[in-house]
């Protein structure tokens, strides 16, 4: 059998220059038309992309077993409708970048704890995934204009959009950070950033790029996935309070879940392993609370559930 591509390894479909384009036809055009170029360009990437077709199906397949309440389907129709949603996704972030998502367009639980506990003069970490929208967390980031975002990602073109997004917006406090793994050099970078009350977001659903990654094998959905113990090591390296963060598409409405994780993660030397897949564990049970609130909003277009990284 051949080995699966890591995530990292797939090309991505929204490269800078993808994106460069999608705003000048969001500006020019408006939302309703840009939709209207998507679907005919969603619908011939769902029929050649058969890596992503087959890891779409293999998650409904997973999701429908795993919950069989939901009534959801696990054939070729339910997955296309789970790539359009991945296209409307992209206009949402397209708008959330260009400043359109206003006030009116987003609701929010547990953000009143989340803002009162970094008033207090210390950050916090936030992690989020790739079930629904991360990008609209930049909102937060214009709503309070004191409060600084730090999104840590994977991928060699941060830099390029960081001014991308300074383009549309001067004034964000939204910063990527580029990072192929989370090591000491990571957190002596953001360990400042806490000290200064601002929020460190950082996926944790995605196992590292790096060539020996550090990985914990737990159950998620009703299966062994393998899930990085980085952002769980650096929560605990920056000694700083650790909330889930989730932001899913609700009846035309952003909703933005911020849910108290720990004051602070701690994994005792003696006991460091257990205590790293324990609170792993933890988190996707979490991840998979949400996941059964939106499932057609889990864009992680790859075979998630392969164990050969290990």
């Amino acid at each position: 059998m051949a080995k699966s591509l890591h995530w990292s390894e797939m090309g991505e479909w929204s490269l800078v220059w993808g994106m460069r384009f999608l705003l000048r036809v969001y500006f020019i055009l408006g939302r309703r038309l840009l939709q209207f170029f998507l679907y005919p360009v969603v619908s011939y990437y769902w029929l050649v992309n058969k890596p992503g077709r087959q890891a779409s199906l293999n998650y409904l397949q997973r999701l429908a077993e795993f919950a069989p309440s939901l009534q959801i389907g696990s054939g070729l129709w339910t997955s296309y409708l789970h790539f359009i949603s991945f296209a409307n996704a992209i206009v949402d972030k397209l708008a959330a970048w260009s400043g359109a998502i206003t006030l009116a367009d987003v609701e929010y639980q547990g953000r009143n704890e989340l803002v009162a506990a970094i008033k207090h003069g210390r950050g916090a970490v936030l992690l989020g995934s790739h079930l629904g929208n991360l990008e609209v967390s930049r909102v937060i980031a214009d709503l309070d204009t004191d409060i600084r975002i730090n999104v840590l990602v994977h991928t060699k073109h941060a830099q390029k959009i960081n001014h991308l997004f300074n383009q549309i917006n001067p004034h964000s406090a939204l910063n990527l950070i580029q990072v192929t793994d989370v090591d000491m050099t990571t957190s002596s970078l953001l360990s400042d950033k806490i000290e200064q009350g601002e929020l460190v977001i950082i996926a944790a659903d995605r196992t590292p790029v790096s060539q020996q990654p550090r990985v914990s094998s737990v159950s998620f959905l009703g299966a062994e996935a393998l899930f990085p113990q980085g952002p769980f090591i650096l929560a605990a390296l920056l000694k700083c309070p650790v909330y889930t963060l989730f932001c899913l598409k609700q009846n035309n409405k952003h909703i933005i879940y911020f849910e108290h994780f720990c004051d602070e993660l701690v994994f005792p030397r003696k006991t460091r392993e257990q205590a790293i897949q324990q609170t792993i564990q933890r988190y996707t049970q979490r991840l998979e609370r949400y996941c059964l609130m939106a499932p057609l909003q889990w864009f992680n277009f790859f075979d998630f559930w392969r164990q050969d990284d290990k």
